[in-house]
């Protein structure tokens, strides 16, 4: 009898070590599974690569980067308006100099890459006058095959493992930033006068797009190629995806969650371009936080869903009646700043471009003046720096901008939501040379080590 018991006692005690192991394992696969869930998505201009001077990316300066993606995305391919077949948008680079195979053979040396064509992202550019190719292929049973066989051609041919849908879409027209009296004037104006409408069609659209990535999907499935959706900046969901039509068919969706203010479209008012949460007397839709739960709130996956995340700033020229404190909103500005030095686009400073004016020094003046920079202590809405105008008006600079702090609190607000990943726009837009602080990539970096 006290041999049982002695063993019976034994048994107990060795399958409450079982039962603990076996939760203790659970736990570590859970913490396991769940840290590798969340994605990193890279986004690649190829553009970047014809560049001149520091700006210019390389493959040699790719590389690093490549070991912190899980996704790389390769922009832009567009379509050809008369035979609405996939088009290179620089072929003599994409094709006569190989280097969509030089990007795809990457994967021999990154194994865990896998490699994505992109179409659209607002770099095709077509002659306004005509129709939309992005919207008449759509319309058409005939345009729309064949789009889909030169898409899975030219994936085949130079072995990428999918296709992403940057579409372009006609954008939601600029809403200027207004106090309560003013918007309540339009509002009531607008009762009378009429809204400007975006897409006549766009419920018609909205269908038809969602039968195309069907259509995709089912001729992408054989050879086990993946389909995905970058929502661009502007572009309306609520009038153009079917969410639970298109969900199901992609392997994820990548918010196009920055650009709400830019200097093209807002020339006259300089604002946070990038805010996570919404800020006072805003448009509502201009934040993070409301296009994730426009998502959720329509039957799409959290793990499904990305938040791009920006590498680089939006500039505006402040005049004397812009004031002196820097505070946005920012009025009576006189549309964007001006070129960087590197990458030479007005309106848009790469992250290098942006760290080294802040670290000027403070002794110079005119247009090589240091900017001032004012932190977001709340984790709301992002860095901005500026230079106040000279007593003649000269010089004023405005910028809103993302850099590795702020990018990491993205990261963060994405994993306590349990979203999919982040999208990074893009590589040639970080610190690849490591200008800044002898890091090389440094936006990338604090994104990935807090996912």
């Amino acid at each position: 009898m006290i041999l049982v018991c002695v063993l019976s006692l034994n048994c107990a005690d060795h399958c409450i070590r079982n039962k603990m192991f076996n939760v203790i394992y659970f736990i570590i696969l859970l913490f396991l599974v769940s840290t590798q869930s969340a994605k990193m998505i890279c986004y690649y201009d190829s553009s970047s690569h014809i560049r001149e001077g520091p700006a210019q990316l390389s493959l040699q300066d790719l590389e690093p980067a490549l070991q912190f993606c899980q996704y790389l995305i390769y922009g832009y391919a567009g379509i050809d308006p008369e035979s609405y077949q996939l088009r290179p948008l620089n072929k003599e680079l994409d094709v006569a100099r190989n280097h969509y195979h030089a990007i795809t053979n990457l994967r021999r040396k990154y194994p865990q890459l896998l490699i994505f064509l992109s179409v659209g992202g607002d770099r095709d550019h077509f002659d306004e006058i005509v129709d939309n190719p992005y919207i008449s292929l759509l319309e058409n049973q005939a345009h729309r095959n064949t789009f889909v066989n030169s898409a899975l051609a030219v994936l085949k041919a130079y072995d990428f493992d999918g296709l992403d849908l940057a579409w372009q879409f006609p954008k939601n027209h600029p809403i200027v930033v207004e106090n309560r009296f003013k918007k309540a004037w339009k509002t009531f104006k607008g009762w009378f006068t009429g809204r400007k409408v975006v897409d006549e069609k766009a419920e018609e659209h909205k269908g038809q797009f969602a039968t195309l990535v069907h259509e995709l999907k089912d001729a992408f499935r054989n050879d086990g190629l993946m389909l995905t959706l970058t929502m661009l900046p502007h572009v309306d969901a609520d009038l153009f995806i079917d969410i639970p039509r298109v969900v199901p068919m992609v392997d994820f969706v990548n918010l196009g969650s920055y650009d709400f203010q830019t200097p093209e479209r807002d020339p006259k008012v300089a604002d946070h371009t990038a805010p996570i949460y919404e800020m006072f007397e805003r448009d509502p839709t201009h934040n993070i936080d409301y296009q994730v739960q426009y998502w959720l709130n329509n039957s799409a996956p959290s793990n499904k869903i990305n938040v791009g995340v920006p590498a680089y700033g939006r500039s505006w020229v402040m005049t004397r009646d812009s004031g002196i404190t820097g505070y946005p909103p920012i009025e009576h500005t006189e549309g964007p700043g001006p070129a960087g030095k590197q990458i030479n686009i007005p309106g848009l400073m790469s992250w290098p471009e942006i760290c080294e004016t802040l670290q000027r020094d403070k002794e110079l003046d005119g247009e090589d003046a240091a900017l001032r920079k004012v932190g977001d202590p709340r984790q709301r809405y992002g860095s901005y720096a500026y230079r106040s105008a000279d007593v003649d008006g000269l010089y004023g600079l405005w910028v809103g901008y993302e850099e590795p702090s702020t990018a990491a609190i993205k990261a963060a607000y994405v994993y306590a939501k349990g979203l999919g990943g982040v999208a990074l726009f893009d590589l040639s837009l970080d610190d690849f040379r490591g200008q800044c602080a002898g890091e090389k990539y440094p936006i990338l970096r604090s994104i990935k080590f807090k996912l």
